[in-house]
This record gives structure tokens, sequence and C-alpha cells, in this order.
């Protein structure tokens, strides 16, 4: 069946698909709730989407590598529920998305994902190369996800997982997207050991959550439809990212979906010792 548009375009909220009864055409706070504070130096509101887990693996790797100061609270964002709505998320970050984060010692609000990995990197001086070079090689890569992984979500998975029903020609446009982006880091991947040579750096904690998580089996089941196995070197690279300890613990964290442990919030390292992590 066609669709033609309409002149002016009206929002129906009844529009059908997982996840339709929290989107809506404006901005802003629903409801006045304040955010709960910890204390860690600093403040994580998010929950263990693609987004939410490269920032906690972040933290989970600066207090792998000795950054005490690095310790921080997380909190559940429940976005099912609409919590990233509340007066308090949005004082933090007025785009209701998740991952949000408060640094109590200076003050800062940080939002979107990669600019939280690009502040911590450099707050404590690591997985950021100072070379000019070499810093440049992990910010291609950093913003590359950033631009590309709105394909793979908003796009591929909406269309192969949430839409109400299924159709050819969104699916297939973005399936192609998807791929030409996997062999793009399969390339990449081939001469190098990590995303942006070397060196492990905030590009492999970016980009590991969805394209790493997607030929894992982890992400919208869609391993076998976008045949990953015809992608040996990046499935090398995912491999070798999900061995590392940080990586493991900080994939857990504010997990509150699917199989396997799960782990809410996260309050110190205590925290892990039930999962022996």
């Amino acid at each position: 069946m066609s669709y033609s548009p309409p002149k002016v375009w009206t929002w129906d909220s009844q529009n059908g698909g997982q996840f339709a009864n929290i989107n809506r055409p404006v901005s802003g706070a629903t409801h006045d709730k304040a955010l709960p504070r910890g204390t860690q130096p600093f403040q994580l509101y998010s929950l263990a989407t693609p987004n939410g887990v490269k920032v906690t693996i972040m933290f989970e790797e600066l207090l792998e590598a000795g950054f005490d100061e690095a310790e921080y609270d997380a909190w559940l964002i429940n976005i099912g529920d609409g919590d990233q709505f509340s007066s308090g998320f949005v004082d933090i970050n007025p785009n209701s998305k998740i991952p949000a984060l408060l640094d109590t010692i200076s003050g800062n609000r940080v939002f979107e994902s990669g600019s939280i990995l690009l502040y911590l990197a450099e707050k404590f001086g690591a997985f950021l190369p100072t070379d000019v070079a070499k810093r440049t090689e992990v910010m291609n890569w950093l913003f590359w996800q950033m631009g590309s992984a709105p394909f793979l979500g908003g796009g591929f998975g909406h269309f192969y997982a949430y839409a109400p029903e299924k159709f050819e020609y969104p699916i297939n446009r973005y399936a192609m997207e998807v791929k030409r982006q996997l062999d793009v880091l399969d390339k990449q991947l081939a001469n190098h050991n990590y995303i942006a040579g070397d060196e492990y750096s905030i590009a492999d904690m970016a980009i590991w959550p969805w394209y790493g998580g997607l030929v894992l089996g982890r992400l919208y089941n869609a391993a076998e439809f976008l045949a990953v196995e015809q992608y040996p070197n990046l499935l090398r690279w995912a491999k070798q990212i999900d061995e590392r300890p940080a990586v493991k613990r900080g994939y857990l964290v504010n997990r509150a979906f699917g199989d396997g442990p799960q782990m809410a919030e996260r309050h110190s390292a205590a925290d892990f010792d039930e999962f022996k992590l």
C-alpha cells in the first residue's frame, strides 16, 4: 500500500511499534522528580543500551587502570517508563536521552555518549593519545560511530526488530547500509589491532557496544540475517574486547533487561563481588 504524505504532518500518538508510548514531537520535562545522588565523584544516569554501555565501560577501564578518582554511582534510568523526561534528568540532558553525567567535583553536566567519553579521557589523560596524528585518528573513529550508529539503531534496528510490521524496502535499505559499515570496520581491522591503530582507545569503547554487540549476536538477533561471518577481522576484534575484565563489568552495569545477570545500579566495586567480576 502506498502512502501519500499530508501537506502538514500531525502527531499520531498511537502510531504503534515498541517505544511508541514514550515518543513525542516536543522536548522538556513531563513530570517533576529529582534525580538520586550518591557519594561518588561522578553521578551517571543511564541504561545498558549500547550508548549507555560505552560510558560504563569507560569508567570501569579507568578504575582498572588505577584512576581511583573515577569512582561513580550508576543510577538506572528506565526509558520505557519515561524516567528520562523527569525534571531532574532534563536539567542534565535537555535532549532526554541516556546517558547523562554529573561531575560533582567540577559541577559540569555532560550529555551525549561521545562527549562523555571525550570528557573523561581528557580529564584523566587516558585512552586518548596525545600525539596529534594518533589523537586525530581516534577522533575520526569516535565521530564515525556517532554518525553511523543511527543507521544501525534507528534505521535497521527499528524496522527489523521494533516496527509494528515488517516492510521490505526499509529493511533492505538499512541492511545494505549496515553491511557497508561492517565492511568499513572489517577492512580497518585487517591491518590494526584496535580500531584506531595499535592502542586501545575511546574509539573502541564507542564502537564495540554497537558493532561488536551486533556481530556477537547480542543486538536485534540479526547476526545470521546480516551474515556476520563475512567479517572475520571485526569478529576477532569483537571477541578480543569482550574478554577485557573492565568490559565485562561495564557491560553489566545498569542492565535491567534481557537474559543473563543484571545490575540495575552500581555504587562501588564491591557490587560486582556476587558476579565474580
